[in-house]
Parts: structure tokens; C-alpha cells; sequence
């Protein structure tokens, strides 16, 4: 009886000991305004054309590959209708430039080494989740590669080629793609 009264007074102790250490004091959300970093008059163009020095490469953005508009185009032989894109001046200046850019790795056959690289993780990208065509880019190798697993975040780095009317490819094309540490 002793033993337990003892106990029972010891864990009153140290809960009285430590009530100070384990109150949490609840203070109102600290609201942050966003900062304007672009002059939104009507009418103006927004677009930011990159800064590219020749023998460079130069970090090619998701948000840099949002230059761009859909509309639909009727395809007769597939019988389907597909967005076809019209590229923005800041996506046009970077076509044919040697660039890097960061995303996940999505294999779409690994005996034909056919990858993309997304800007979502496979759950959210273009194929399976919410992600648009302007959210992944298609890595095309000069030669057979590793096997890279689905969701490996990497970079990598070649020659941006823009595609608007081959149906059957990304709109964003790294030719000559090769993995790359900035």
C-alpha cells in the first residue's frame, strides 16, 4: 500500500513538475503578403525573356515551361482532338539551347530507354494525376542508360527541342539528355 501510494504521489510530482514544459501557447497565424515582383499594368507584356550566354547551360524552370497556351486541333486520322501548344517568346528563347532542368523520373518502356522527367511525382503527373502537358519532358538519350526508377529525382541536362504538331511526342523534348550536377 505504501509502494503505491508512493508511486501514485511520485507521478503527481512530475507531472506537476513538468506542467510548465508542456503547455502550449497557442498564438494567432502570422499572416505574410505575397511581394509584387512584376509590374501587373494592363496591357503590358509579362514575358521575361532568360538571360542565355552561348557555351552555357542554363536552368531550364517548370515555371519557365508554363509559357505556354492549348487549344484544340482536330486530328482526322486518329480521329481525336489533341492541345496542340502555342509557346510563349520566354520558352521560344530557350529552344535549341543547351539547358538542365530537375524533376522526377517517370520510365514509360524501359527496353526502348523511352523516360520522362515530370515536374510532379508519378501520382500527380500528366499520365496519371493532374498534371498538364507542359509538366513533363521527354529525355531522349544518345545512348542505352541505366534502368532509373520511377520517382528518382534527378537532373539532367541537353538540348531543348519544342514540339507543336507531332501528335505522338511531349511537347518538351531534351535531345541528347544526360544526367547532370549543377
Amino acid at each position: 500500500m505504501v509502494k503505491k501510494f508512493l508511486f501514485l504521489l511520485s507521478g503527481i510530482i512530475i507531472t506537476i513538475a513538468t506542467y510548465g514544459f508542456m503547455q502550449c501557447k497557442h498564438s494567432p497565424e502570422q499572416s505574410v503578403k505575397a511581394q509584387l515582383g512584376v509590374d501587373w499594368t494592363p496591357g503590358r507584356n509579362m514575358a521575361v525573356i532568360p538571360h542565355y550566354s552561348e557555351g552555357t547551360i542554363a536552368e531550364l524552370t517548370w515555371h519557365t515551361l508554363q509559357d505556354v497556351t492549348f487549344s484544340k486541333k482536330y486530328v482526322q486520322e486518329l480521329d481525336v482532338y489533341f492541345w496542340q501548344p502555342k509557346f510563349g517568346p520566354t520558352v521560344k528563347a530557350m529552344e535549341g539551347k543547351d539547358v538542365y532542368i530537375t524533376g522526377y523520373v517517370i520510365p514509360v518502356d524501359y527496353d526502348e530507354n523511352f523516360y520522362v522527367i515530370s515536374r510532379w511525382p508519378y501520382a500527380n503527373c500528366y499520365f496519371c494525376g493532374g498534371g498538364g502537358p507542359e509538366s513533363v519532358c521527354d529525355l531522349r538519350f544518345n545512348t542505352k542508360t541505366r534502368a532509373y526508377q520511377t520517382d528518382e529525382r534527378l537532373t539532367f541536362k541537353g538540348k531543348l527541342k519544342l514540339n507543336a504538331n507531332d501528335v505522338y511526342q511531349m511537347n518538351y523534348i531534351l535531345e541528347g539528355a544526360a544526367e547532370y550536377t549543377p
